[in-house]
């Protein structure tokens, strides 16, 4: 890496009447540490966070990280790379947990005597309460009241909470419930793609950059803006003035070109996106697209894209600025001035327009090979075109021995044990008779949940008003959705029910059940609600593998519902013409959908809208007066949120007696001295995990049963089970996440030769219980805790209270094939050592069954980045099994982490020991 000094880079740019500052990066251009034009435009808008703080303060970011980030190359140095966002986001089943943690953090520089307002967010902040309204109610024009009813009684505590944060800290906004999706509002309007901001009574210009606590932030790359995921402990980390260390990623080059053929939508495309990128490899990775093909796409179908970077594997997808990115920005009702500001800055730097730099690897993708497509059943780059939907579903069930030889089982859909079930065969129907005494007839693959859902694609008005004129034509043909069906329709932003109405196509979705029942997310991350009681039954007593269909961006096991088997994705059209069929195992290009009201069959594509109808009722009914309009008062929320009466004060005042916001544990009897980390010494295993175990495996989000230990605790409180909401938001409440943690029903320890749900075996004992159980008594015995898995462990959301939970169980390391970005980062940022198997090795591999006491060596002198350490397990009968494997903390800073138990922990002990010496 060069020596050269780094220039004094900080230069004026004026624009209409206003002089700013500016780092230029052409200042290091000059200055020859770098080539611009070969930088990808996302390594060169982390170059310049770099350089401007290193020149505004030159101590927590150095020259040192000017250098480092400046020397990217196609072949990647091994540099290490200091980044400062310029803003978070948070969602509430996030966002909560957040609040709570800083509020534990005010409690404890409390206790030490020091002012709590000591903690306090360096960097702005937008909390969006979008992940708590869940579908209740349904298919009638009061749905929407009556869930945001139920909402509030659920979550009212916890929103409370949310309004003490909002008025203890600065620069923390809250975006109330009823107002759109997190990705959805960042897009439409939070974010700023360049930020205008006074640093020390000076004007400075800078590239909007973010992390958020959600998987799918990186949706605001369809507008040019960097911005990944990250776990709630990160975030709260980056709040507080603590950079992101990485290392510098690879950066995957994907060139488009062509264009999309007729009836393909953007949905489409993503999902062949997505099968291709998780093919090439990209984990770990920035992805930016170029090429012929990103003008023939949309902003919205760009954002359509970057959303599903997670799905993709990626930490970050994204476009370029260009002409039209400002287009975008002035319809969606950005101020002109401001717009005209964006293009002048990043034209300055280099940043405007197509770039063509160079990559460490070009994947060629052609838009015309895209055809109309689903994914499932149960991981969302599972591509599946339309027309194999008839043949993959009877395989599928074949594969999973739900029918052949007899279809006799001996547990039910949702993993339960049960006596043995003749299940029908695949075309069989089963009659069930509703509350309100409609009669059914469901069976394998019966559509029982068809959601437009999700900011992936409510977010793009191409393929929502391409499902509002389907449901039109279906209307008019006189097809109508099946009584067994649960629809719904849960828009990002209230902008899309208004040009849905501009264009009169609300009222046609309505005709055939869509009604709106929410501004959230609801059926994406498992708020689908309850199915009426005959159906479940008929499911259990069955072992139907019903499926759902929604336009969303997860389909995991037992996300959508416990008891739906099979779970694709697909555009909103699709997910009406689905919800219309009533069933999966169909050809929707050959077999006709339903039967008019002439009683000739109708087919798909006698009700599919063509491409000119759609580009029409956009131009005809999407406007920026729509976005300026319902984005006004995007901060002040309706007469229930200005009732919640919300404590106050800069200390927040904690319920012992609480079933949703707990002090945590973490910060009570604080040492001011860092710990260290040490070797581990006689661990057992509490479970051994497969491939793909996500984080909805390891911290769940949706419901819950009273026979599982958080149930159980509830209802020794005096919570009834129909109170008893959802994991996700019970995250504020560290009794219920960490007895949730490793429970999800259909996480399948491999211990228990089969059996799915949350249970082990206490090795002591030999004794099957509960992971909780389990643990509490290895706890009592002081023994240390590892995990067992196999490749990409962890995938899935960025749920901080997979990592917290991992800790509070007592695992002190995981060891497995591969992870997850985001999961690893957090099990770092809970100090808990995430290791890799050597390659080739797996606990399979080396003829381990967890029942091993584990001994972890090589921590005697401290941790390295990247160390390998010795494990040996060592058999009941005395056999040892001895493996190397190495600890997956790749940078000086993510050591400090562990070796203080926590990134929360550094940073809190630095504040303190500030203060106090």
């Amino acid at each position: 890496m060069s020596n050269q000094h780094i220039p004094n880079a900080v230069r004026e740019l004026e624009h209409d009447g206003e002089t700013y500052k500016m780092a230029d990066l052409t200042a290091l251009e000059e200055a020859g540490l770098c080539e611009l034009d070969s930088l990808p435009v996302s390594i060169r808008i982390m170059l310049e966070s770099v350089l401007r703080n290193a020149q505004q303060d030159g101590e927590t970011v150095t020259e040192d990280d000017v250098r480092a980030a400046a020397s990217w190359s196609p072949d990647v140095p091994d540099a290490e790379l200091s980044f400062q966002p310029s803003r978070v986001v948070l969602q509430d089943l996030t966002g909560v947990p957040a609040v709570v943690d800083l509020a534990a953090l005010r409690s404890a520089a409390d206790r030490k005597g020091v002012d709590p307002t000591v903690v306090e967010p360096e960097i702005p902040c937008d909390l969006v309460i979008d992940h708590s309204v869940q579908v209740d109610y349904f298919g009638s024009d009061d749905a929407y009241e009556r869930n945001v009813e139920l909402e509030y009684e659920r979550n009212e505590e916890r929103y409370r909470s949310i309004k003490w944060a909002q008025q203890a800290f600065e620069d923390f906004e809250v975006v109330p419930p009823g107002t759109g999706i997190v990705h959805q509002v960042n897009l439409e309007h939070l974010g700023r793609v360049v930020h205008a901001r006074e640093e020390d009574g000076d004007q400075w210009l800078l590239p909007d950059t973010l992390v958020g606590t959600d998987s799918h932030t990186p949706m605001i790359g369809g507008i040019g803006v960097v911005g990944w995921g990250v776990g709630g402990i990160e975030a709260e980390a980056a709040l507080l003035g603590q950079p992101i260390t990485m290392s510098l990623p690879d950066v995957v080059g994907v060139r488009l070109s062509g264009s999309l053929p007729e009836g393909a939508t953007a949905t489409d495309l993503v999902l062949h996106i997505t099968e291709r990128l998780r093919e090439v490899g990209v984990v770990d990775k920035f992805v930016e697209f170029y090429g012929p093909g990103v003008a023939e796409l949309t902003v919205a179908d760009r954002a359509t894209i970057s959303n599903m970077a997670p799905e993709q594997g990626s930490t970050i997808s994204m476009f370029p600025v260009d002409d039209k990115t400002l287009e975008y920005l002035e319809l969606t009702g950005r101020d002109p001035d401001h717009v005209d500001l964006v293009e002048k800055y990043l034209d300055a730097q280099g940043l405007f327009g197509e770039q063509e730099p160079e990559y460490t690897q070009v994947v060629e993708f052609d838009l015309s090979d895209v055809e109309p497509s689903l994914a499932g059943h149960k991981k969302p780059h599972s591509r599946i075109p339309m027309g194999n939907l008839d043949e993959h579903f009877p395989s599928l069930l074949e594969a999973e021995g739900v029918v052949g030889d007899g279809g006799a089982v001996t547990a039910d859909a949702a993993g339960n044990p049960a006596d043995v079930v003749e299940t029908p065969d695949l075309g069989e129907t089963v009659p069930v008779e509703l509350e309100d005494g409609t009669e059914v007839e469901i069976g394998h693959g019966s559509v029982l949940v068809s959601a437009i859902t999700s900011c992936t694609n409510t977010s793009n008005p191409s393929v929502m008003l391409a499902a509002g004129l389907l449901a039109e034509n279906a209307a008019e043909a006189g097809l109508d959705v099946p009584d067994y069906v649960k629809t719904s329709l849960a828009p990002g932003s209230r902008v899309v029910t208004e040009y849905l109405k501009e264009a009169d196509l609300l009222e046609p979705l309505e005709e055939l059940g869509y009604h709106v029942v929410g501004y959230g997310c609801t059926t994406c991350i498992g708020n689908s609600g309850p199915l009426p009681d005959p159906i479940e039954k008929a499911i259990d007593d069955n072992n139907l593998w019903a499926t759902s269909v929604l336009s969303g961006n997860r389909n995991f096991e037992a996300r959508i519902h416990p008891k739906i088997a099979a779970n694709y994705l697909a555009s909103p059209p699709l997910v009406v013409a689905y919800g219309l069929a009533g069933r999966m195992d169909i050809d929707l290009e050959e077999d006709p959908i339903g039967v008019g009201d002439d009683g000739e069959a109708i087919y798909l594509e006698d009700i599919w809208p063509d491409t000119d109808e759609i580009h029409d009722a956009i131009a005809d009914s999407v406007s920026p007066e729509l976005f300026e309009e319902k984005y006004a008062q995007v901060y002040e929320g309706d007469e229930r949120w200005e009732a919640l009466d919300a404590p106050t004060g800069d200390v927040y005042e904690w319920d012992n007696e609480s079933t949703y916001i707990r002090e945590p544990p973490f910060f009570q009897d604080f040492p001011l001295d860092k710990p260290g980390v040490n070797n581990v010494d006689d661990a057992r295993c509490l479970l051994t995990l497969g491939d793909t175990v996500t984080t909805d495996h390891i911290s769940p989000a949706g419901q819950f049963s009273e026979d599982l230990p958080a149930g159980q605790w509830l209802k020794e409180r005096g919570v009834e089970p129909h109170e008893f909401n959802t994991y996700g938001s019970r995250r504020g409440n560290h009794e219920v996440m960490m007895r949730g943690t490793f429970a999800n029903v259909r996480i399948e320890n491999q211990m228990l030769d089969g059996k799915e749900g949350g249970y082990t075996i206490h090795h002591p004992t030999d004794e099957e219980t509960t992971v909780f159980e389990a643990s509490e008594r290895y706890r009592d015995d002081d023994t240390p805790l590892v995990v067992m898995a196999g490749d990409e462990f962890g995938t899935g959301s960025s749920r901080d209270w997979a990592a917290k939970g991992t800790d509070l169980l007592g695992m002190r390391a995981t060891i497995a094939q591969s992870y997850e970005r985001i999961y690893r980062d957090n099990l770092i940022g809970m100090g808990v050592l995430p290791l890799q198997f050597a390659d080739g090795d797996g606990w399979e591999e080396l003829g381990l069954d967890g029942s091993e006491h584990f001994t972890i060596e090589g921590l005697e002198d401290g941790l390295e980045p990247n160390q390998e350490l010795t494990v040996t397990a060592e058999r009941e009968d005395g056999e040892t099994v001895e493996f190397d494997v190495t600890a997956q903390v790749s940078t000086p800073a993510a050591v400090d982490y562990v070796e203080h138990g926590g990134v929360l922990h550094m940073v809190l002990r630095r504040l303190l020991n500030d203060e106090l010496n």
